[in-house]
């Protein structure tokens, strides 16, 4: 190991050099390790096949003894992670990471092969998790986060720093690829001892300053010794690259060992003082083993802790470290891992950046640079792209020479994918990417066996899935439901009650096939941490159905607001929970009767309205939500007039988005309350206001369908939009909206709209009231553009407003212009400036005399409408109704073109 041995003051002695030492573990094979290194864990396997120790013990939590058989299943397949929680919290958690190359799993594997007995020596997790409650209670120290200590395992929502577990990070033991511990006062930090803090006092050039250093990447001291200016390659090329088998198996612990013990005498403990505590509880338990086994006892730790470990200490001294450490009950067990996971620096990832290749150069027998460069020619290959036998010789070639150049004595990771990039990717970083996603991380997803320990809930998910046939996988993929099927309506309500526990493994996602109800589309993933969310999950039921439903009702009652409650309805009609509807509806309808604030009631009743589809498709009864959306809609009608009144622009645009979602939300309602309500005086939103203003249209001139043509909850809503489109005290966004609203539903004539448009845009209206009234009607989410397209009459009223607006008052309307026509199709933007081109001159409209559109005749022609209207009929499927469509007479208007009841499916008005 050419640069290593420089580091230290002694010799390699091979194995005497190892047991031949003093102190506390003499003559015990101390085998410090760098987690998750495959050098490391070939080094681990041949020295234990040479040492052939009676015990191995192994950093890790001792509570998992029990768990270790479990390593040997066929159906346990790396990564993997030892999960520890809290009984009494769930959520307090965390994770050893094991992958294939990590040395620990390693040492459990060839212990159970041969025979002999595997044991954690690591600090329990009951005090581990313990610890990581006392610092939530006092807050986290400045510049860090609330996670572990330093050397402690993955926790939810930190970084593990130290080398306490496998995955975690400690000086002189961190993960290949791992950002530096400690750097900047990031999430690597412990609690306490970030970087910020751990030197504080230390002035510029005081001795503490090399104590920091340490903290940043102690490997980068021992790389500067060898001459590297980068320590992962100079670990790369020592350890990686040093294949096992050469020489001296043991040399490398030992000279390891030798450079920890120079770093541990000149920076102490780092800045980590609990790696005393834990060091002092992994030496008592090496003692332990020593009077059971002798001296035939291989310890697999973090070379950080080695020194620590074969330091001289008494057992008082030890016993006294641990006097008073804070206890939780905790429950273990073996879960999934991914090796996205284990590249990832924060959260629960162990922080390698570079899983795939790793994993590689472990199970690689011999040429891991000509059979990784097949691997990358294969997957481009599945990609479609040109990559021949050719390519991966060239490859290997050009990676060879550029180790040689950089003075590597094997090309590593660098050196393939330049070659990569240059040979097979034609320089691009596009199918590069997709190779370090695929390959060097990968998408592996780890498998434990049924045996391991599970709660309840756990236990029930695994068989529902199981029935399902819906495996978790790590790689993200899109699952396509049809409802329809019981298979695919069984795998949807289990995917909402998850996501109603908190366990987000699916995400819903918009279908790119059928838009119908009848259809779902999920984007799937499983993470490992969804195991602690199952487990967080555990406490509402041992069921996902008791569970989910628990969880509902709990929540409808702790709801802040009432869209909160109306959207924790429609999640329960998706997740089919009839037991926690009547708990849920009863709070929403209390809640709606209190709430006075009609922004709140109609945000509220879309998501009532869409749940109301669902009883069709899923076959749920949605009785008591009907009623309830109903009362709902009458009161939003009551109050939306008055509540639209004096608002600024801000308020006003909201109050739209409000207009738009309960005109679609009514127009569903409509479908399925449609009480037999004729009464004239039912149109009327509010008496006193506007009395019967929607029986005679907007002007009062008699235009449109009168309101006893229209029925129910669509008729009164009708009417509430008739009488924000004519009152002066509503904001003109809102106004332009009403009246548009109602010309898409063939309430308002083209003429009286063009006649309404004149009067907003007369001299008498301010410019910025007029320009917010077309935003409303003509706004670029609406459709506003084709309509001016097609009717070039209300594009001359535009235009010639337009022109006459002021040098002042224009300044000040192009920003809300810019906005509203900004929003166009490119196509539409293109067509409205020809017409403009043309001039006034040239501008007719389709319902106007003289000249029309160039094409198309000046009127209407009834009798090429009626031919369509069958075939519109077939695809609305409408073909029951009573009455033949289109025929002069008693079902249609005045014009044989109309069925009123069909307005609001045909759009058609004839007029």
């Amino acid at each position: 190991m050419t640069g290593v041995g420089e580091v230290g003051s002694g010799e390699a002695s091979g194995g005497q050099g190892v047991r031949g030492s003093r102190g506390v573990g003499a003559g015990v094979l101390l085998l410090g390790v760098r987690h998750h290194g495959p050098g490391s864990a070939r080094s681990v396997r041949a020295a234990l096949d040479a040492a052939l120790p009676r015990v191995v013990l192994i950093e890790g939590p001792p509570e998992a003894d029990a768990l270790i058989p479990l390593a040997a299943e066929e159906d346990m397949r790396p990564p993997v992670a030892l999960l520890a929680h809290a009984v009494d919290e769930p959520g307090r958690s965390a994770f050893w990471p094991l992958a294939e190359f990590s040395p620990e799993w390693v040492a459990i594997r060839w212990a159970l092969e041969h025979d002999v007995p595997a044991r954690f020596i690591d600090l329990p997790a009951t005090h581990t998790l313990a610890w990581g409650r006392g610092e939530e209670d006092q807050g986290p120290a400045d510049g860090g986060p609330d996670g572990p200590a330093d050397g402690m395992p993955e926790t939810p929502g930190s970084e593990a720093p130290g080398s306490g577990a496998p995955g975690s990070r400690a000086p002189g033991s961190k993960a290949p690829g791992s950002r530096a511990p400690g750097t900047g006062g990031t999430d690597a930090d412990p609690p306490g001892t970030d970087a910020d803090t751990a030197g504080e006092g230390a002035a510029p050039g005081d001795e503490a300053a090399p104590h920091d250093a340490v903290r940043v990447d102690p490997l980068a001291v021992l790389a500067e010794a060898a001459g590297y200016d980068d320590p992962e390659r100079w670990w790369e090329d020592v350890v990686e690259h040093r294949g096992a088998g050469r020489g001296d198996v043991f040399e490398p612990f030992t000279v390891l060992e030798e450079a920890m013990g120079v770093l541990r005498e000149a920076y102490g403990t780092g800045g980590h003082d609990r790696d005393l505590v834990r060091e002092a509880y992994m030496r008592l338990q090496l003692r332990a083993a020593q009077r059971e086994f002798g001296d035939d006892v291989a310890v697999v730790c973090g070379a950080w802790h080695v020194p620590a470990l074969r330091s001289r200490s008494t057992v008082a001294a030890d016993k006294a470290l641990l006097k008073g450490l804070p206890k939780v009950k905790a429950d273990l067990t073996w879960v999934p891992w991914t090796h996205r996971r284990l590249s990832r620096h924060s959260g629960y990832g162990a922080g390698i950046d570079s899983p795939g290749w790793y994993g590689h150069l472990f199970a690689a027998p011999d040429r891991p640079v000509e059979r990784w460069l097949t691997k990358v020619a294969g997957l481009l290959r599945d990609e479609d792209r040109i990559v021949s036998s050719a390519h991966v010789i060239e490859a290997v070639r050009l990676a060879e020479t550029l180790a040689a150049m950089r003075g590597r004595p094997l090309p590593g990771l660098s050196e393939t994918t330049d070659a990569v990039r240059a040979v097979m990717c034609d320089g691009s970083d596009v199918p590069l990417a997709l190779v370090h996603d695929r390959l060097v991380v990968g998408d592996v997803l780890g498998e434990v066996p049924q045996a391991a320990p599970a709660v309840p809930l756990q236990r029930d998910l695994d068989r529902i899935q199981r029935r399902l046939r819906l495996r978790p996988e790590a790689l993200e993929r899109e699952l396509e439901l049809d409802l329809r099927k019981e298979n695919d309506a069984e795998r949807s309500r289990l995917l909402h009650r998850l996501r109603l526990l908190g366990v987000a493994w699916g995400e819903p996602a918009v279908s790119r096939g059928s838009t119908g109800t009848f259809r779902e589309t999920w984007r799937l993933r499983w993470e490992p941490e969804l195991a602690v969310r199952v487990a967080e999950a555990g406490v509402w039921g041992t069921t996902v159905l008791a569970a989910a439903t628990a969880k509902a009702e709990a929540d409808a009652v702790s709801a802040s607001g009432l869209a909160d409650v109306t959207a924790l309805a429609e999640r329960c009609l998706l997740a089919e929970l009839p037991d926690a509807l009547p708990t849920v509806m009863q709070i929403l309808a209390d809640r709606a009767a209190l709430d006075a604030d009609v922004g709140h009631l109609a945000q509220a009743l879309p998501a009532l309205v869409r749940s109301l589809r669902y009883g069709d498709v899923r076959g749920t009864g949605t009785g008591a939500l009907a009623e309830v959306a109903a009362g709902l809609a009458e009161r939003v009608f009551v109050g939306l007039p008055p509540a639209c009144a004096a608002l600024d622009a801000e308020a006003a645009e909201e109050m739209r988005r409000h207009v738009d979602a309960v005109h679609g939300a009514v127009g569903l309602l409509g479908e399925v309350t449609d009480p037999e309500t004729t009464d004239p005086e039912a149109t009327d939103p509010g008496q006193g206001v506007e009395a019967n203003a929607s029986s005679v249209g907007v002007s009062g001139r008699g235009e449109g369908p009168s309101a006893p043509g229209q029925r129910g909850l669509r008729g009164r809503w009708l009417g509430v939009l008739k009488v924000l489109g004519r009152r002066d005290t509503v904001p003109g966004v809102i106004r332009g909206r009403a009246v548009r609203l109602l010309l898409d539903d063939g309430e308002l004539a083209q003429n009286e709209v063009a006649r309404l448009m004149g009067l907003v845009l007369s001299p008498g209206t301010p410019p910025g009231d007029a320009a917010a009234w077309i935003e409303g009607f003509v706004g670029g989410g609406s459709g506003g553009g084709m309509l001016l397209v097609h009717d070039e009459r209300l594009l001359g009223l535009v235009d010639a407003w337009l022109t006459g607006v002021s040098a002042e008052a224009f300044t000040d309307v192009l920003p809300l212009l810019r906005r509203t026509f900004s929003a166009y199709e490119p196509g539409v933007r293109r067509t409205l400036g020809e017409l403009v081109r043309r001039g006034p001159g040239q501008r007719g409209s389709a319902a106007g005399a003289g000249s029309g559109i160039p094409g198309f005749g000046p009127e209407l022609d009834g009798e090429r409408a009626e031919a369509v209207l069958p075939v519109v009929r077939l695809l609305l499927g409408l073909d029951g109704d009573d009455g033949d469509y289109g025929k002069n007479g008693d079902a249609g208007d005045s014009d044989g073109l109309v069925n009123v009841d069909d307005n609001d499916l045909a759009g058609v008005a004839g007029r």
